[in-house]
């Protein structure tokens, strides 16, 4: 009998339904798992957006030093919460396929107007935290308010229903994995090529020891290596940048008949002009270099 693998994770829901999932994907390949819950700085600080959060890594950060301290034995994370310059001793041994990347936009009905872009209608109130949503929303609709929104997926449904807002964006994949009722919201899911996901939007990474070379190879047989091709170049260019979660970055990377394509959104702040522009190639380091070339020039 193998012994417990100690699987590290927020308390949120989302979180949990990530750990679980990769729980039962390990547990079919015949190893015994439990759960150990976790709370982080993004957890504790609610009142906040994210870019008034000290520091980087705020969902993330407490998870890694469990790991380094040996409490847990692997962590299951949304990977683009990950900073993409972890602690030395650690590494992200697999990756999940990429569930829908898309971001969703929930609408409450006396909001709509079919007549406007995202059938939002004019000055409406939206809902995120996030510098690249914003940055992009106002770079389709310079005309809509933007709002902080703080809590977990529910909870910012929630807040919507209540009237707190017109509209809020969130991650397709999280709505989607937690299977939320939706009813008598206008639910639009924004096209990848107009409204550009986070690098790794909809991958769950799972991060160990490098040195506990048993966990490394465990994870191995649940990696998903073509995903991982891809978000290797969407993390890439988040990394030369030095981005952790509030850089206003989008990139999402795809490949067709052996080219890569990938297409990116880059602002230098959440209320400056946006740069979208597609890039495509056969080499992903060239790639990533010729994308990096691209926003210097800006």
């Amino acid at each position: 009998m193998n012994s417990n693998i100690i699987i590290g994770t927020r308390g949120s829901d989302l979180a949990l339904w990530q750990a679980n999932h990769i729980k039962d994907l390990l547990e079919k390949k015949g190893h015994t798992c439990i759960l150990h819950i976790i709370k982080t700085k993004g957890d504790n600080i609610q009142h906040l957006s994210f870019d008034k959060i000290e520091g980087k890594g705020f969902f993330t950060k407490e998870i890694e030093e469990a790991l380094l301290n040996r409490e847990i034995d692997i962590a299951v994370h949304s990977h683009k919460d990950l900073e993409t310059n972890q602690p030395e001793e650690l590494c992200i041994a697999a990756v999940s396929p990429r569930a829908d990347e898309r971001e969703l936009l929930l609408i409450l009905p006396q909001a709509v107007d079919e007549n406007e872009v995202f059938s939002l209608k004019k000055n409406a109130i939206v809902g995120t935290s996030s510098a690249r949503r914003k940055a992009q929303l106002l770079h389709h609709r310079a005309d809509v308010s933007l709002k902080d929104i703080r809590g977990n997926v529910p909870t910012r449904i929630q807040k919507l229903r209540d009237g707190q807002f017109d509209a809020i964006l969130l991650a397709k994949a999280g709505v989607d994995r937690l299977q939320l009722n939706l009813d008598g919201l206008r639910v639009i899911a924004l096209d990848s090529d107009q409204f550009i996901p986070a690098p790794a939007q909809g991958v769950l990474g799972i991060q160990c020891r490098k040195s506990d070379e048993k966990i490394v190879q465990i994870l191995s047989e649940i990696n998903d290596m073509a995903t991982q091709q891809l978000i290797q170049i969407e993390r890439s260019v988040l990394n030369k940048l030095a981005g952790g979660c509030q850089l206003p970055l989008g990139v999402y990377a795809t490949l067709d008949n052996d080219i890569f394509t990938a297409r990116v959104a880059i602002a230098k702040t959440w209320d400056s002009p946006v740069d979208l522009f597609t890039m495509s190639g056969q080499d992903t380091e060239k790639l990533v270099s010729d994308i990096m070339q691209r926003i210097g020039e800006q």
